[in-house]
């Protein structure tokens, strides 16, 4: 088992990562002083895979175990999920001392902690992320959110899980689009911190694709640690923590005017990846071969490239004004200037999306 320590004083917690490392749950619980009541939050896929491993260990510890699912896909993201799950948890009679466990994908993750952060005004919670995506981005630092009709994640919170563990056994589970779509944010990583691991990628993309666990473990890793780095110099996305949304100001803006059904949040990510590197080229912020690796990466792993041409540049305008990085009117925007190295620029939503057409 490999452990990266986030450090955030009284908030500080470790990233397990290992294959098989489901049943190890329990032990990793026993130095915490929580109640003996847990809910696992999941959905129905991920349950009947991995809930019996997770429940059987936290048992093994004399926990009493409640399992909630939530129907899968994006729009569980909502309000309306959230009230249902406190009646169930007030049903199950959950104290401040006991634990959430978010046990899926990046929905699952971003939920639970939500709930977790605003149900009896905190409770625990801990990450056990099960797709390639939340394992190396939504389940580390401490992001939550649920969506409104309006825009993705317009409400949610910055709360800490006490642990995260990430099992990359359940990675062979997935279908490969949904793989495929986690290694967008891998290739965002590079981009903005890790030339290495973009040129690892380069050269060992088809090894990760295939699922071959030496790989797999390198990029995770890297991107675990990376994320984790950031998130201690910028616990609640005041400065350089804004990096991280490289690709997604427009790749959120996609998901949303296609109402979160047509594309992936890699897939979307992927595109708007692309398109920032366009706009930073349109801009003299980086030059064209780094337009044209991020291009060429990003289509050699099977991710889509070209933004869909029957939206138009308003669809964008508009979207993107929802932002939460906008103020007064402008848009933090990430940049990039060469692969390793990004810049946040603040520019007008419609400025920005003149340099896409």
């Amino acid at each position: 088992m490999y452990k990266i320590k986030v450090h955030l004083r009284e908030r500080s917690y470790s990233v397990c990562i290992g294959a098989g490392i489901l049943k190890e749950l329990g032990r990793l619980l026993r130095t915490f002083k929580f109640s003996r009541r847990a809910a696992v939050i999941t959905y129905p896929p991920v349950e009947s895979q991995f809930l019996n491993p997770v429940r059987d260990s936290l048992e093994r510890e004399r926990f009493s175990v409640v399992c909630l699912n939530l129907p899968a896909g994006e729009e569980t993201k909502s309000l309306k999920t959230v009230e249902d799950i406190y009646h169930q948890l007030t049903s199950f009679r959950m104290d401040r001392a006991s634990l959430l466990v978010a046990l899926g994908g990046g929905v699952i993750g971003d939920i639970t902690g939500f709930v977790a952060s605003t149900y009896l005004r905190g409770v625990p919670y801990i990450q056990i992320p099960t797709t390639l995506l939340a394992q190396v981005d939504s389940s580390v630092g401490g992001k939550t959110g649920v969506n409104l009709e309006e825009g993705k994640n317009l409400v949610g919170t910055f709360y800490q899980p006490r642990l995260i563990l990430i099992d990359t056994e359940c990675l062979k589970t997935l279908n490969q689009r949904d793989f495929v779509s986690g290694i967008a944010e891998v290739i965002k990583y590079g981009i903005i911190k890790d030339r290495y691991l973009f040129s690892y990628l380069q050269e060992n993309y088809k090894k990760v694709l295939s699922l071959h666990s030496p790989s797999l473990a390198r990029v995770i890793r890297s991107s675990c640690h990376i994320k984790g780095r950031i998130v201690e110099k910028d616990e609640q996305e005041k400065g350089i923590r804004s990096i991280l949304n490289f690709g997604h100001t427009i790749g959120h803006a996609l998901e949303t005017v296609t109402g979160y059904r047509q594309y992936s949040h890699g897939e979307a990510v992927a595109m708007g990846m692309v398109a920032t590197s366009l706009i930073s080229l349109r801009l003299g912020i980086c030059n064209k071969q780094t337009h044209e690796d991020i291009m060429d990466l990003i289509r050699k792993t099977g991710l889509p490239s070209a933004l869909p041409d029957r939206y138009t540049p308003d669809d964008y305008v508009q979207l993107i004004k929802l932002d939460k990085k906008v103020r007064s009117e402008k848009i933090r925007f990430i940049a990039v200037e060469r692969i390793g190295r990004v810049r946040i620029i603040e520019i007008e939503p419609e400025e920005l999306v003149k340099y896409l057409v």
